[in-house]
């Protein structure tokens, strides 16, 4: 009777250590490395676009793993361009990040939520491009924003804006 808890505890104890990571970037469990932009499908869905100043949006951004499996942990990382150097958006606050792994084919979305700006008042982002970049990962994307500016909180480089954490797409 006494072998099968030490077993247990052996068990669990080896399992606890194959998971940890040695913090450079990579795992060797079956999640793979980082997602990256190169490796995955990575397209911005219908909009549901803020129609007037003050008014909010959301954007969604799905991930579609297409090659070898890989892992998303933390936040997407997401600026907006007006032409000039690109504005970061920060995580929605008080959002928590979860680490998604992704075998190929599997699928993962955040959103882009954002506060319509005032088009030439100068307070905001005058958007042209949203530049996506994933965790883990230098490798960047462009997608043209259509969305109309963005507000500012306290100026053109603090958009009233926010980046969602990570949700598992599909089954």
């Amino acid at each position: 009777m006494r072998a099968i808890p030490l077993t247990v505890t052996v068990l669990a104890t080896a399992l606890a250590l194959t998971a940890c990571d040695d913090g450079g970037g990579g795992t060797n469990d079956k999640g793979g490395s980082a997602c990256a932009v190169g490796g995955v499908s990575l397209q911005i869905g219908s909009a549901s676009v803020a129609p007037a100043a003050g008014d909010t949006g959301e954007v969604p951004v799905s991930i579609t793993n297409q090659s070898a499996p890989c892992t998303l942990d933390g936040f997407a990382g997401v600026a907006l361009d007006a032409g000039g150097t690109p504005v970061t958006v920060p995580a929605l606050k008080d959002a928590k990040a979860q680490k998604l792994k992704l075998a190929k084919g599997d699928s993962a979305s955040f959103t882009i939520s954002y506060v319509r700006g005032a088009a030439g008042d100068g307070t905001g982002v005058a958007a042209k491009t949203v530049e996506i970049s994933l965790p883990g990962s230098k490798d960047v994307k462009s997608f043209p924003w259509t969305y109309g500016p963005v507000a500012g909180k306290t100026g053109e480089d603090t958009p009233d804006a926010s980046v969602g954490a990570f949700q598992q797409s599909g089954d």
